[in-house]
């Protein structure tokens, strides 16, 4: 039995796929495979159970607990927090990329040229996903297929809206530059309004250090004396 039918037998199809289509959401670089992923999971999951259940006085007990615990986060360490990271460095791209590609449309490129030479020009993930839908349609594919195919490598909302979009108006003859003017002026506003939420959370933080780190200090330097006097 090689590792694709072992993994097939013990996790249900629905899981399988739920995992690949996570995998893809890491872009065209990546080289994760889903059964790889998923077997490394159990074997160091079982190394964990082995080494608390040795070590520890009380692993019968801590083992069972830590190693399922382990288990759940091994999925949200090596790729849940890797999409996070990957959506909050795509969508901060993707301002620039977007008004650089208008700005190609407007000289009277299609878009298909446009997103040729915005991608020649401008670097990052978002931009090396671009050049690969251009690879594909270069490879017979359409550019609809291929937009709508890159959707499923972009873990971000905001941006697939904005490639729906693209696909949308290359479609049915809309107007493009109209519609991505319409997405750069989202994408400012919501770039306005994380900003505007980060600084809403500064006074909070700095009332967490108070708490925490001033206010004794202060305790301390009012009643140090108070107290070396008691202690002489």
């Amino acid at each position: 039995m090689n590792k694709e039918e072992f993994i097939r037998k013990i996790y249900s199809e629905s899981y399988i796929n739920k995992q690949i289509a996570k995998i893809k959401l890491l872009g065209t670089g990546n080289k994760m495979n889903v059964y790889d992923m998923i077997v490394g999971r159990l074997l160091s999951s079982f190394i964990v159970f082995m080494l608390i259940l040795y070590l520890s006085k009380y692993g019968y007990i801590l083992a069972p607990i830590i190693t399922v615990l382990y288990y759940i986060l091994f999925s949200r360490v090596v790729l849940d927090d890797k999409l996070k990271k990957r959506t909050i460095k795509l969508e901060g791209e993707a301002m620039h990329f977007f008004e650089v590609l208008t700005l190609s449309l407007e000289t009277g490129r299609n878009l298909v040229e446009a997103i040729d030479v915005t991608t020649a020009n401008v670097s990052g993930i978002l931009s090396d996903e671009f050049k690969e839908t251009i690879r594909e349609v270069s490879f017979g594919k359409s550019l609809n297929e291929a937009l709508s195919d890159m959707q499923a490598k972009i873990p971000s909302d905001t941006i697939n809206n904005i490639i729906l979009s693209l696909t949308e108006s290359n479609l049915y003859g809309n107007s493009i530059i109209e519609n991505l003017y319409n997405q750069i002026d989202f994408l400012r506003e919501k770039r306005k309004m994380e900003v505007k939420g980060r600084i809403s959370k500064v006074p909070i933080l700095i009332s967490v250090i108070s708490v925490f780190f001033f206010i004794p200090l202060l305790l301390l330097i009012i009643l140090g004396p108070i107290l070396l006097d008691y202690l002489g």
